[in-house]
């Protein structure tokens, strides 16, 4: 992994992955062009706007805000595509997809599509800091405080196993299409744990609940921002600190994960349009705490993301104008 951020594997590679991958949120399929897309659109009419919608909540909050506002303000045809990260930058090029809303990173697919294919380019940040580690539940925090120190996990790694872990300690991860340097930290630091995949970010943060509920031996990669820390405020290990190019080699990673300043990516051919969706995208910025209140409504309150965004739309509406303005 060249980024080390919390990417996604793409399974296989090409344009033909668009064709066959995954059904849009609007029953439209990738590798199905939207007519008159976004990235086409002239004379500051909005037409069709192609919003990529990567797997986990906070995206999903970012996605369903923007398409509100794009949809009720400004009068696109929103198309929201169900699409892993990797994927979702393989259709910038082909005008399938317009925007990606929230990007962690990923130095080497901008390089591949910004830099040497130029089909798509920055479009700012979006407001949210970004954080990936390895947490504990509060109580294991509370009751054995030197677990928090990367240093002494061997000392606990047998209460940690599973029958999953093959008698080692158990490090949980999340759906295992993740890329993280979980393995490579393990086994460059030395470590008595066996990486295992949740399945899901639900599956994740109910492993996390269940623990603190029960008192449970739980160690997992999670991240922030997360509405679930507000519920159960998980308590961050302490790697190896993370110094500029120590991830550089993904075989060789021994070190935490740095701070992420999230982005926004777009096609070219979108930014080059006077679409004014190109200029919400452009301009959308928010906090982890507003991110963070959408996808509570969403993952919490069940409420749908477009109800959810409506809810924060109108209770945010000066925010909202300053991005349309």
């Amino acid at each position: 992994m060249a980024t080390q951020v919390r990417q996604w594997r793409a399974g296989v590679a090409g344009a033909a992955v668009l064709g066959l991958a995954l059904t849009a949120c609007g029953g439209a399929k990738v590798g199905e062009e939207s007519a008159g897309s976004g990235g086409s659109g002239g004379s500051g009419k909005c037409g069709a706007f192609n919003l990529a919608v990567n797997p986990w909540v906070g995206y999903e909050a970012n996605a369903a805000v923007v398409a509100y506002v794009a949809e009720h303000d400004l009068g696109c045809k929103v198309t929201k595509k169900d699409l892993k990260e990797e994927i979702a930058w393989q259709g910038f090029g082909t005008g399938e997809v317009d925007a990606v809303i929230e990007n962690w990173g990923h130095d080497d697919l901008k390089k591949k599509y910004i830099t040497d294919q130029k089909t798509a380019v920055e479009a700012g940040a979006t407001g949210n800091k970004g954080l990936i580690g390895w947490y504990v539940p509060p109580w294991l925090a509370k009751e054995h405080p030197d677990i928090t120190d990367w240093k002494n996990l061997n000392k606990y790694a047998d209460k940690f196993r599973t029958s999953e872990s093959g008698g080692k300690g158990q490090l949980l991860d999340g759906d295992p299409s993740f890329v993280t340097n979980d393995e490579a930290l393990v086994k460059n630091l030395k470590l008595d744990f066996k990486v295992v995949y949740a399945g899901s970010e639900t599956a994740l943060i109910q492993t996390f609940r269940k623990a603190e509920k029960n008192k449970e031996w739980v160690i997992g990669y999670f991240y922030e921002p997360q509405w679930f820390m507000s519920e159960v405020p998980l308590v961050k290990v302490k790697l190896p600190e993370y110094k500029t190019g120590c991830d550089a080699d993904a075989e060789k990673v021994a070190c935490d994960y740095p701070v992420y300043e999230l982005d926004k990516i777009v096609s070219t051919k979108f930014a080059k349009s006077d679409s004014p969706a190109y200029n919400l995208v452009k301009n959308f910025t928010w906090t982890n705490d507003d991110q963070n209140t959408v996808a509570k409504y969403i993952a919490v309150d069940k409420m749908a993301p477009e109800a959810a965004a409506k809810k924060w739309v109108e209770a945010n509406r000066a925010k909202v104008d300053a991005w349309i303005k």
